[in-house]
């Protein structure tokens, strides 16, 4: 009985330690996630990229990252948007907070874009803002 006991034991255990690391694999293949100021350094050092606000329009409006294109988080569903032809150009995300953007990210990342950088909100953007 004792043998059983611990067999199904071990059994459980694997079971949860699996659940855990598929969770962390799908996590991990989802999208990056830097800083601000990371982000600034590669917009520095790259050439091909895009930076997408996902706030709404008139967030947008009221001051944005130079060259940003916004495409708010709730329009981004099942399919791709019109604006991200590229799957695997550079993505740079953010929004107000951070929050948003992640959201944002994880689901442009489902939708199969390879290389999305998230980089949380314009409140913690030192660089400039136009608008």
């Amino acid at each position: 009985m004792r043998k059983i006991a611990a067999f199904i034991c071990v059994v459980l255990l694997l079971a949860i330690a699996g659940c855990d690391e598929k969770k962390t694999e799908e996590n991990n293949m989802a999208y990056q996630q830097v800083t601000a100021e990371e982000a600034q350094e590669i917009m520095e050092t790259e050439d091909d990229y895009v930076i997408v606000d996902v706030r709404t329009e008139e967030e947008y409006e009221s001051g944005h990252i130079p060259d940003a294109i916004c495409i708010p988080n709730e329009e981004i569903g099942d399919t791709e948007p019109e604006e991200l032809p590229d799957k695997e150009q550079l993505i740079l995300v953010y929004c107000r907070s951070g929050n948003r953007s992640k959201q944002a990210a994880g689901k442009l990342a489902a939708l199969g874009y390879t290389s999305v950088v998230e980089f949380g909100g314009i409140q913690d953007w030192s660089g400039e803002i136009e608008e």
